[in-house]
């Protein structure tokens, strides 16, 4: 009985193993890395926190406001950017209460086990806490349902960040 392998030779059968052996190792290499602990702190490329917007807006002005290269303030490995001399110099005081929570990765993202960038437009203030989302779209699904979203992502952010 012939199953149509009588020309695979064993070079041919090693080759293929090989094949196998790399792809399966590539599997596994990006699949642990998309599981690995993120920065503390969601910056960009250049260590911009959340996207150069300054924190301290969103709860003295009530809305995003882009922060100015000559009030910037360096914590946690990132730059954070102000509107305002007081703004900088009230977080540089109190960094824990203006910084967004989850390290200003989306708060729906990080309550369902995984982290994302962030719109700076899609925000909220809960019980004196500034969150963020990926955008107003995803704010709308966050907002269904805050409370239970805030508990799942506080507990999954330890399991997320590196600390």
């Amino acid at each position: 009985m012939s199953f149509g392998f009588t020309n695979i030779s064993l070079g041919n059968l090693a080759r293929a193993a090989s094949v196998v052996l790399v792809v399966a190792t590539l599997f596994l290499f990006v699949r642990s890395a998309a599981a690995a602990a993120v920065d503390p702190v969601n910056k960009n490329l250049f260590g911009t926190a959340i996207k150069g917007y300054d924190p301290v807006a969103y709860f003295k002005e009530g809305r995003p406001v882009k922060g100015k290269d000559e009030f910037r303030h360096d914590w946690m490995g990132a730059k954070w950017y102000f509107a305002s001399a007081e703004n900088r110099d009230a977080f540089a005081k109190e960094p824990q209460k203006y910084a967004p929570q989850f390290g200003g990765y989306c708060a729906w993202a990080v309550a369902h086990g995984y982290t994302a960038n962030i719109d700076p437009a899609a925000w909220r203030i809960v019980d004196g806490r500034l969150y963020l989302n990926y955008s107003k779209d995803v704010q709308k699904k966050w907002e269904a349902d805050i409370p239970g979203f805030i508990k799942q992502g506080n507990e999954n952010w330890p399991k997320l960040s590196k600390k």
